[in-house]
């Protein structure tokens, strides 16, 4: 099969640009997979695509721009000239622009080849029915809330014309097949990018790190975490050090330099800024604990899957898609009040203070991790391929 994949891809700053990267990483390594086609965005790097497994061709088109209006055109002209069997879109509803035309173009790209007869699939990973507007840095007036949504349902229903739309939890697969009457949705779970075999519980001498690790701005706010890990620090004598890992939101920018401005009266705050991917690993092994500071959710947590695959405790409000993973996937943390620094500060300190159960939570997640690994995943894209390869020929 030669497959194309619609994706941001490393070095590519736009969101979703990593877990491209370790869907080409299993994709390739996959016997029934001739060749790899990566429609990406233009970047001023190279792209990532060396890798030290054994692997078919990696082929790279970088044929749109980020909030360029030229983007169905340029994408449907390099679908045309590179002639896959199969077209895989990794998206969200910001994946093209922060510019509600320009983000509203790319998302008609899954129907045109649907027109054109390309067996087509969408990896969606958010749907507007589950997104707080507001938090989500959308609207904050109640009628332009209203109109995002009517928009948004437009374009869902565009989206839906895949020939598969698939979502990372099942309550998303349900709540489009109630509310849009369709029957071409289909759960298959986020995956875990990396399994250590034997994830390494031990921390390092000194100064423990309390990480967070994301795009932040929105939903995602940092203030709660500088301010819970100096509470603390205050009344415990602990030596912790906050790891802000990240940018921010394409809503929010100019979030974390605020942040940095604001709190530059306290110590032992890093910000890592954009992560390079062969970078991760070393930052959540060198982490005590990892914390999500959020006051609502967006989609299944790439984040929490990461975390679990490199055995960490994790803590966190126990809402939305996070309690969701809980209850369907077996992961385990520490829980918060949203927005209240007191349950915080308690739940690092609880965390960081008790290595048995810190351990215990890490292997909790590990084994929810591992059930789910990205090789299992892109075999499970394949299998549906195929499904829709042969009915096209059958009709």
């Amino acid at each position: 099969m030669k497959l194309a994949i619609v994706t941001a891809y490393p070095p590519s700053k736009v969101t979703l640009n990593e877990y491209a990267f370790h869907l080409v990483k299993s994709f390739r390594q996959n016997k029934k997979v001739t060749e790899l086609i990566l429609l990406t965005d233009e970047t001023p790097g190279k792209k990532e695509i060396y890798f030290t497994e054994d692997g078919c061709e990696v082929t790279v088109k970088e044929c749109w721009k980020f909030n360029s209006y030229s983007i169905v055109y340029n994408v449907a002209k390099a679908i045309h000239n590179t002639k896959p069997d199969a077209v895989l879109f990794n998206l969200q509803f910001m994946k093209f622009g922060d510019k509600k035309i320009a983000a509203a173009l790319g998302l008609t790209l899954p129907l045109i080849c649907r027109i054109k007869h390309v067996p087509t699939i969408v990896l969606l990973h958010n749907i507007l029915e589950q997104t707080d507007l507001e938090n989500a840095g959308f609207a904050s007036n109640k009628l332009l809330q209203i109109v995002y949504t009517f928009i948004g349902t437009c374009l869902t229903k565009l989206i839906l014309k895949a020939d598969l739309v698939v979502v990372t939890m099942e309550k998303y697969a349900a709540n489009l097949k109630e509310k849009y009457k369709v029957t071409n949705v289909k759960m298959i779970p986020h995956g875990t990018f990396e399994t250590p075999r034997k994830p390494s519980h031990k921390l390092q001498n000194g100064t423990l790190k309390v990480m967070t690790f994301g795009k932040f701005g929105t939903y995602k706010k940092v203030e709660s975490l500088i301010e819970a890990v100096e509470k603390v620090r205050d009344y415990s004598g602990l030596d912790l050090e906050v790891v802000i890992a990240g940018t921010d939101n394409p809503n929010v920018v100019g979030y974390l330099a605020n942040v940095k401005e604001k709190y530059k009266h306290i110590s032992q705050i890093t910000f890592t800024g954009y992560v390079e991917e062969n970078q991760v690993e070393r930052l959540f092994n060198e982490s005590a604990v990892v914390v999500f500071p959020y006051t609502s959710t967006s989609g299944s947590s790439g984040v929490l899957h990461q975390a679990g695959s490199y055995g960490k405790a994790v803590i966190m409000p126990n809402l939305g898609d996070l309690a969701t993973l809980i209850e369907e996937e077996g992961y385990r943390g520490e829980f918060f009040k949203p927005e209240s620094v007191d349950s915080l500060a308690t739940a690092i300190e609880t965390v960081v203070t008790n290595d048995a159960y810190r351990v215990a939570l890490g292997n909790a997640n590990y084994k929810a991790a591992t059930a789910f690994p990205m090789e299992r995943i892109t075999n499970l894209y394949i299998n549906e391929f195929q499904t829709i390869i042969d009915e096209k020929h059958i009709s």
